[in-house]
């Protein structure tokens, strides 16, 4: 029997923001609670996580219309994280 590749094995994941997450400020970031999350995923036997575009926002913060499709949202970024790995202090 010959092996499937893997976009032809069947996989579960889910859609899930990043700013759904708990944060520190207005939502969630790239940071531990992401870190903590894909770990989650991996224990449960998801394999995949669709995310909204990460483009900067209007004012109301919805990620489904990105003010640019160049850009990243700043906000995203996890101080925390830039703390805990002494890039920021």
């Amino acid at each position: 029997m010959i092996e499937p590749t893997l976009l032809e094995q069947r996989r579960a994941g889910l859609l899930l923001h990043p700013t759904s997450l708990p944060g520190s400020f207005l939502g969630g970031d790239i940071g531990p609670e992401a870190f903590r999350f894909i770990d989650f995923l991996a224990d449960s036997g998801c394999s995949v996580w669709q995310m909204l575009p990460l483009g900067p926002t209007h004012e109301d913060g919805s990620p489904y219309q990105c003010l640019s499709v160049n850009a990243g949202n700043p906000l995203l970024i996890s101080l925390d994280w830039l703390v805990d790995h002494d890039w920021l202090g």
